[in-house]
């Protein structure tokens, strides 16, 4: 059949994989306040040890009156200052003046927002914050997809203590299953490791997929982190420019930008183990 006479139908829809950053693991909060949009920064919570207490004076191998060197004393954390920085992502759509109206050119590219915004934060995330700060606990080199994440989990235990964070590329989920690694939790509709840690799995981190440094993951390996809970600014979804300023009168071009603020923090620990993908 001849191209002209093609019927034209509505684009096919898709939707964003439902365990990425912005699915269940996240706390996603919907912000309209500027302020909170160019950046956070907070006293950390969780990264201090609670440790236990023994009097001595109850011990029965304490010395007697006159013991010598310095009473035993209670340790004391000074809380640290964490920040998080604003991840701006954007769609455009660009098309003739004669084949799109400006409604249809700006609905296009809100579409490609909806659709693709959590690939992108996702990408920016890793590599401003993962890939940035991953401190590797697979240092003899990739280790099966089991064995880098109870190496995962063990330094999120010790340096955090609390319910975590995985992160997974797409690429490398379905290793996962292999030894019923994680399971989903009908309650959340999230993935939970054994251990209870929240899994992402992400496009953005697939399409990343960078070591420590934000080196290239070598042929047949995969980085995974972990880190602790999440919780995401996200501001509204802004249309640029309006309708007459978005036409380039020299080219009868015309160009719709839709762009939004995402703020991704994390707290206490980010670990890095590189895996092989193969089970």
């Amino acid at each position: 059949m001849a191209q002209g006479l093609r019927k034209y139908v509505e684009a096919i829809p898709g939707r964003p994989l439902p365990y990425g950053i912005l699915g269940g693991c996240a706390d996603v909060r919907d912000v309209d306040d500027v302020h909170e949009l160019l950046g956070v920064e907070w006293l950390a919570l969780g990264c201090c040890p609670v440790r236990d207490w023994v009097d001595p004076c109850l011990n029965d191998e304490s010395p007697g009156e006159e013991s010598p060197g310095a009473p035993a004393q209670k340790e004391f954390c000074r809380p640290s200052v964490e920040h998080a920085e604003p991840i701006n992502v954007y769609a455009g759509a660009e098309c003739s003046t004669m084949g799109w109206t400006y409604e249809e050119a700006r609905q296009h590219a809100e579409a490609t927002l909806a659709l693709g915004e959590q690939q992108a934060v996702e990408a920016a995330f890793w590599r401003d914050r993962l890939a940035t700060e991953g401190q590797v606990v697979t240092p003899a080199g990739p280790v099966n997809i089991a064995a880098g994440l109870a190496a995962l989990e063990g330094c999120l235990a010790e340096q955090y203590g609390g319910v975590g964070t995985i992160h997974v590329p797409a690429g490398a989920a379905a290793l996962l299953g292999c030894c019923n690694l994680v399971r989903e939790d009908p309650a959340t509709g999230t993935l939970r490791t054994l251990a209870g840690n929240c899994v992402v799995i992400g496009a953005g981190y697939s399409a990343m997929n960078t070591g420590p440094g934000n080196l290239l993951a070598d042929p047949g390996t995969a980085w995974l982190y972990a880190t602790g809970p999440l919780v995401i600014r996200r501001g509204p979804a802004e249309t640029i420019p309006d309708r007459n300023a978005s036409v380039n009168t020299r080219t009868n071009d015309r160009r719709v930008l839709v762009e939004r603020t995402y703020v991704v923090a994390t707290t206490c620990v980010t670990c890095a183990a590189e895996v092989e993908l193969c089970p």
